[in-house]
């Protein structure tokens, strides 16, 4: 099965008009008035495209995480939750308090007497959860789960690629062989097209796709041997912090005591939103799509295919002739921005043109759909002592791709160890928590590539601007034979030095274009992002020169000491990309 994604770009303006590159929005022109006005509310009432293909999949049951819902129900409740983002000015609701200081000792309060049971951590959210879960556990901590549903993988595929999924295997949640039986399929080469420009074919880059359900149940069943709890059907009720203990209270009456807890519920976190105050996100990244069978041709996948809309694909695993297509748009969250469900209308008029297919050939499996949220101030620094965001929920994850999943095999040797060693020292106030979610320039860096594909309101660039942008940034790696710059890039590695050969050539290449990118971006936004390129230089001097001078002195520091200078490295290291090193095999293409 592959995957295929490509962006829909469109323009917001005053009026409801929105354009794409092929033709007008469906619901841009304003109803005219009179009889026909009646005749447009009428039409409107009729269930769309989207309801009718929908409601005649069956789903089986839905999982946990993005893309884990599945049903035209959950699409309109989701399409709620967006539309009160986009009409909020500045804070979407006054959010739930659910985390608490209490003053002095947990053993002294009368809840110690109804405690169910202690944990070392306690890890609210299992989909992605289960990961840090088992990798503690491996360490020899005692930890639990608490999961809201059923703690199982979506049907829907990642796409990752193996050396990713090796790091899994590093700091102990899988065996290799467990690699080979979660992956559904393979796929090489992989296409980076851009219409009417050109195209560059590349391998290795996110070519595999890995059954979530098989993946989960696999880490699952290693999770419980060594000793992990699961909490299925657990919802959070509120967090209590004591100063030796925080505590859980779950909806359903259950009282869990941990010393630390790690909330990883994801994007939509009320922990998050109590931290941030229920403020409405800086980005929002809109995807829609669907998997069908009947591709007859499907043995290779784009990574990306730019036109005025933007189109990448991969196979997947669930048919030799199953595929799977994602259109997805950046915005801005203001009045005006399309709802999912308008988005997909345009989905099934776009979809077929561009993979060359009828809709009447293909059988849709599934209708794929999920907002994804993302902050300038991101990662989440710890707000509270005993409490640490982890994956979506600590805005870890880049705000161009979104990559839950690969961002958290990335990180995740690096959160285990400084986890463990917080949880041996009794580091667990929030100042040493926070030295594990720190700034991380190149992922602030990004905001620059995320704003220059975001939808504006009367944009003064033309329709084709975010395709003569990538197509000239990988013009310029292959012209540089920058193959390795191209895989770290399109994998969300950015790095100081090859990003200023790749932007020197732009500029070189395609003057042209500079004037459109402030248009699109802003003078304020260029200005924030240079702060953050220098600082990606300043940490690549620091990673490079600096830690070999210091590093062999830690050791000898006192524990707490240790602790910080050992977080500060990393944080120097992960925050110029200097952790992302290529195989071998990439290094000699």
């Amino acid at each position: 099965m592959v995957v295929v994604q490509f962006q829909f770009q469109f323009q917001l303006q005053q009026h409801p008009s929105m354009t794409d590159g092929f033709s007008h929005h469906p619901f841009a022109n304003p109803p005219p008035c009179g009889p026909r006005r009646k005749l447009s509310l009428h039409a409107q009432a009729l269930p769309s495209r989207t309801q009718r293909i929908m409601e005649s999949i069956s789903v089986s049951g839905e999982a946990g995480g993005a893309g884990g819902a599945l049903s035209y129900n959950a699409l309109k409740r989701l399409d709620q939750v967006w539309s009160s983002i986009c009409s909020a000015k500045l804070a979407v609701q006054e959010p739930e308090q659910v985390v608490s200081s209490k003053p002095g000792l947990f053993c002294n309060s009368d809840l110690a007497e109804k405690v169910a049971d202690t944990f070392d951590v306690l890890i609210c959210g299992g989909t992605l959860g289960i990961f840090i879960a088992t990798s503690l556990s491996a360490k020899g901590l005692r930890v639990g789960v608490v999961e809201r549903n059923l703690l199982k993988g979506r049907e829907q595929d990642w796409n990752i690629s193996r050396k990713e999924l090796l790091e899994l295997v590093e700091v102990g949640v899988l065996a290799e062989g467990d690699i080979q039986q979660a992956t559904t399929a393979t796929f090489n080469p992989n296409r980076c097209g851009f219409e009417r420009k050109g195209e560059i074919w590349v391998e290795d880059i996110l070519n595999l796709g890995v059954s979530p359900a098989k993946l989960i149940e696999t880490v699952k069943e290693r999770f419980k041997s060594l000793g992990g709890v699961i909490f299925e059907g657990y919802s959070v009720s509120s967090i209590s912090i004591y100063k030796d203990a925080a505590v859980l209270q779950l909806l359903e009456g259950k009282i869990l005591s941990s010393r630390l807890i790690i909330d990883a519920m994801g994007n939509f976190s009320p922990v998050v939103k109590q931290i941030r105050s229920g403020r409405k996100p800086d980005g929002v990244c809109l995807v829609v799509g669907s998997c069908c069978r009947g591709f007859e041709e499907n043995s290779t996948s784009d990574v990306i295919y730019s036109s005025a809309e933007v189109k990448p694909a991969f196979p997947a695993g669930s048919g030799p002739t199953d595929r799977t297509t994602y259109m997805f748009s950046y915005v801005n969250p203001q009045p005006g921005c399309p709802k999912l469900e308008e988005l997909l209308e345009d989905y099934w008029k776009l979809m077929p043109n561009y993979q060359g297919v009828s809709l009447d050939d293909l059988e849709i499996l599934r209708v794929i759909f999920g907002i994804f949220p993302t902050y300038r101030d991101s990662p989440l620094p710890a707000a509270f002592d005993r409490v640490l965001q982890f994956g979506d929920a600590s805005g870890i994850q880049s705000p161009v791709s979104f990559g839950g999943f690969g961002s958290l095999t990335r990180h995740l040797g690096r959160l285990t160890t400084g986890i463990h060693e917080a949880i041996s020292g009794d580091f667990l106030d929030c100042n040493n928590l926070s030295l594990l979610n720190p700034y991380m320039p190149n992922l602030s860096a990004s905001w620059l590539f995320q704003r220059a594909m975001s939808a504006k309101k009367e944009s003064a660039v033309s329709s084709d601007f975010i395709n003569d942008l990538l197509y000239v940034n990988f013009q310029s790696m292959q012209i540089l034979r920058d193959f390795q710059f191209l895989l770290k890039k399109s994998r969300d590695v950015i790095q100081f030095g090859p990003l200023v050969k790749t932007l020197g050539l732009v500029m070189l290449t395609k003057p042209q274009i500079i004037p459109s990118i402030f248009k699109q971006v802003g003078v304020s936004v260029l200005l924030d992002w240079s702060g953050h390129f220098s600082m990606l230089g300043y940490y690549t001097f620091l990673s490079t020169f600096i830690d070999p001078v210091i590093r062999p002195f830690i050791n000898a520091f006192p524990a707490k000491s240790m602790f910080k200078w050992k977080r500060q490295l990393e944080a120097w290291k992960y925050g110029a990309g200097l952790d992302y090193t290529l195989s071998h095999s990439e290094k000699t293409k």
